[in-house]
């Protein structure tokens, strides 16, 4: 969000001219003006079309520009998280968004280069998207698992407007099954405040749940920060930075994200000794585990260890790190979890 000194650039008083509002513009180095009363209020913004239109219809530069102010403009309030910003600029195809709070005063203004340049970190972020999502049924069989939407967005997007939440603008994702959907419907990423990569699988010959990583290690060997590997059916938000930093706080090669799993027994459960005697019953017990969430840090040496296109499961890396004597961590993961793998997994992620 902008700084209080490009802000108050940004800003002009409701009996500012055209003139005015023009050198705000080029002040604030955006493309508006704020219009405000003596109280911070917002009354408008006048953006450079605006005042092109202007001029083009007869006014002058010395014309007030109260009479070209959009006095209803799309808003934020201060809380509002940058993935909601980013999904709103995007919508409207807009690059500024004023910030007000609940009495309608100006307290900031979220720019597009903002957004995406701050809080922002050097690791890139792979995304798996190249499975056939075959639970899914007949849903899959003409769009792709990552296509499926919820609350009006694909999941690969929410997926995509967390990393840049997180400050991860540079991403690869690994496509297969009617990959040229997903290319098409992303592109470079620009719209969603990132720059997107393809790495190309057989889909004839999938290369199981790590094999990417091995494809990745060939096509990008400059990489020198653990890179972020996620799947791309998961509606979870967490921070991506907390994440890095604990990988990096123990030292691992490769680090999950692990979260509690619950899982009640339907029966009674027997205590049976070593002679077969029971010595006591459990009804219904309800069991605790901790479960992979499908999301790891992997440290750029790790990548090495992928074997270049060939199957290759996240299991079987992490059996190679321990058998090698590198560490393996497990970052608690609290936040809500969907792996969006069924039909009914799709209706919960959906609030049905």
């Amino acid at each position: 969000m902008s700084n209080d000194r490009s802000l108050k650039d940004a800003c002009v008083e409701r009996s500012a001219t055209v003139r005015e509002a023009l050198l705000a513009i080029d002040r604030g180095a955006s493309s508006v003006a704020l219009v405000i009363d003596e109280s911070r209020h917002l009354l408008g913004i006048v953006t450079d079309g605006d005042v092109r239109r202007a001029l083009l219809a007869g006014a002058g530069l010395e014309s007030t520009v109260i009479d070209f102010v959009n006095a209803n403009p799309k808003v934020v309030n201060p809380s509002t998280s940058r993935a909601a910003v980013i999904d709103l600029m995007r919508s409207i195809r807009i690059s500024e968004v004023p910030v007000v709070d609940d009495d309608g005063v100006l307290v900031g203004l979220q720019t597009l280069t903002d957004i995406v340049g701050k809080p922002k970190l050097p690791n890139v972020a792979l995304i798996m998207a190249g499975g056939k999502g075959t639970r899914l049924g007949s849903l899959t069989k003409e769009t792709p698992k990552p296509l499926m939407k919820v609350a009006d967005r694909t999941i690969i997007e929410w997926v995509l407007l967390g990393l840049v939440e997180s400050g991860i603008t540079r991403v690869y994702i690994s496509v297969a099954h009617l990959a040229q959907k997903i290319i098409d419907h992303l592109g470079d990423g620009e719209q969603l405040g990132c720059r997107i990569s393809y790495i190309h699988e057989d889909p004839e010959r999938p290369l199981n749940t790590a094999g990417a990583l091995g494809l990745l290690h060939r096509e990008a060997p400059e990489i020198s920060e653990p890179v972020i590997v996620t799947n791309a059916d998961l509606m979870v938000h967490y921070s991506a930075a907390d994440f890095l930093r604990f990988h990096r706080h123990h030292g691992a090669a490769l680090t999950v994200a692990a979260r509690p799993y619950n899982h009640q027994v339907p029966f009674g459960v027997l205590e049976i000794s070593s002679d077969r005697s029971v010595t006591g019953v459990v009804e219904k017990p309800n069991i605790e585990f901790e479960i992979s969430s499908g999301i790891y840090a992997v440290s750029p040496e790790t990548l090495a260890m992928v074997p270049y296109r060939e199957p290759y499961s996240m299991p079987d890396l992490i059996d190679a790190c321990i058998r090698g004597g590198k560490r393996v961590s497990a970052w608690p993961m609290l936040s809500d979890w969907i792996d969006v793998g069924t039909p009914k997994d799709l209706a919960a992620a959906k609030g049905q």
